[in-house]
């Protein structure tokens, strides 16, 4: 078990688990967080949902955790492992189907960035400014205020859009490989799973990025 987990196909599948686990959190979180669109009292009380089943989110924090430390490590080795294998580079890089595409060019750079903005996402909401409000009779967390305070700062705002710009094209690149490292290499195939891979990263990256820009834009 241990030598497949040390060999190419066995970190190209960590890679592609864990992405999975990744890819289907940050769509449930977009989609939770458009309650934005709905009002503060139903968007507090999502949030408050979430942090008073312990369970449920400590779980899941510890898998995402695992999952986040085992894909960067997974994508650092292999990286290292490309450019040892990569004796000499080409004069000129090929272009079209056999060249290397933004995305995939970039990914270091982009993982790097989202790596960040995690860190001081959580700095800035979970464990930001705490502000308490009463919805139904219960008191929870005003996480709405804190929102409508971070999206109303135009740096943080245009960080954000970077960040989210660059998840899009992560996603819509490691969606893809995701496929091809489960062993799906069909030609037929693949056109239909690069359309799925940049439609979930257009969805994922315009549902967060419709939120600081309706708050910035048009909340009053």
């Amino acid at each position: 078990m241990l030598d497949f987990i040390k060999s190419t196909v066995g970190r190209k599948y960590i890679m592609g688990i864990t992405g999975l686990v990744w890819m289907g959190f940050i769509f449930g979180h977009m989609a939770g967080n458009l309650l934005l669109f709905v009002g503060a009292d139903q968007f507090n009380a999502y949030g408050h949902a979430i942090v008073s089943n312990k369970i449920l989110l400590y779980g899941t924090e510890v898998v995402l955790t695992i999952c986040l430390v085992a894909h960067v490590a997974a994508a650092i080795s292999l990286t290292r492992q490309n450019r040892k294998a990569r004796q000499s580079r080409y004069a000129a890089e090929p272009h079209g189907e056999k060249g290397a595409r933004f995305a995939s060019k970039t990914m270091a750079l982009q993982g790097s960035v989202i790596l960040a903005f995690i860190i001081l996402h959580l700095i800035t909401f979970k464990y930001g400014a705490y502000y308490e409000t009463t919805v139904n009779g219960v008191q929870m967390r005003d996480l709405h205020r804190l929102l409508v305070e971070a999206f109303s700062q135009p740096t943080y705002v245009v960080w954000y859009f970077i960040a989210m710009v660059l998840l899009m094209f992560h996603l819509s690149h490691g969606a893809h490989s995701i496929f091809q490292s489960f062993g799906i290499l069909e030609r037929k195939m693949q056109d239909k799973l690069r359309t799925f891979a940049w439609a979930y990263a257009i969805v994922v990256a315009g549902g967060f990025i419709s939120q600081p820009l309706y708050i910035f834009l048009i909340y009053k």
